[in-house]
């Protein structure tokens, strides 16, 4: 466990002549346990507030649950990040915060222990234990790593689609995830929607607002 801004990331860049220089730039594409992680492939300012742990995938779970036991009582976050080239492609991100449950001073609040813990994971075995029963603010959000970039969570009590529709090919995130979506898709962009090329300052159309109007007006003739 290391803290994010530590020597490693000092140690990633030297001054020459007023420009940044790399040497031996300890990047998350090539991430090592138990490391700290410089993300992306370039150093950032120190953030001195948080720690930053790497794990391997089989102790995740585990980890998880001890640092739950040792007061982790929030996750803020929860992410993901597609590195295309590297192995493992993955990384999901666990941001964690230390707060009192109860009795807590203002100090104890006031600058709590921040932790982000990472875990590689491959493209072809894109699967990681749910966290819901430890956070049940997880839901959610493992929903949209799983929508976004196909990582499953294992004992998730409903892993559906949260943002695309139910019947989205693909995971939008993924860095290789065509721009404009697979040919033939099953839900493509309907035309009124089409992100043409308008000159700033043009009065809306209305045919968004039509368009939806009309279909709501089928579906009220339908079920009537």
């Amino acid at each position: 466990m290391v803290a994010a801004g530590s020597r490693c990331a000092h140690d990633a860049v030297k001054i020459t002549s007023g420009r940044n220089e790399r040497t031996n730039l300890p990047s998350s594409q090539t991430p090592l346990p138990g490391s700290c992680a410089v993300d992306p492939t370039s150093v950032r300012p120190a953030l001195d507030d948080a720690e930053v742990e790497r794990v391997e995938r089989g102790d995740l779970r585990a980890r998880l649950i001890a640092l739950r036991q040792a007061g982790a009582s929030m996750l803020l976050d929860l992410g993901a990040v597609d590195y295309l080239e590297r192995v493992p492609r993955f990384d999901v991100v666990y941001h964690l915060l230390f707060l009192p449950v109860s009795g807590a001073k203002i100090a104890d609040v006031a600058c709590p222990r921040r932790m982000r813990i990472l875990v590689g994971i491959s493209a072809d075995d894109a699967m990681l234990p749910s966290v819901v029963d430890l956070w049940p603010n997880a839901d959610w959000a493992e929903r949209e790593v799983f929508d976004l970039f196909g990582i499953r969570f294992e004992g998730h009590p409903n892993l559906t689609r949260i943002q695309m529709p139910a019947d989205w090919e693909g995971h939008p995130l993924r860095k290789d995830y065509p721009v404009r979506g697979f040919v033939g898709e099953a839900t493509p962009r309907p035309s009124f929607a089409s992100k043409s090329n308008v000159p700033a300052g043009t009065p809306p159309s209305g045919r968004v607002a039509e368009a939806l109007r009309e279909q709501v007006s089928r579906a009220t003739e339908k079920s009537s």
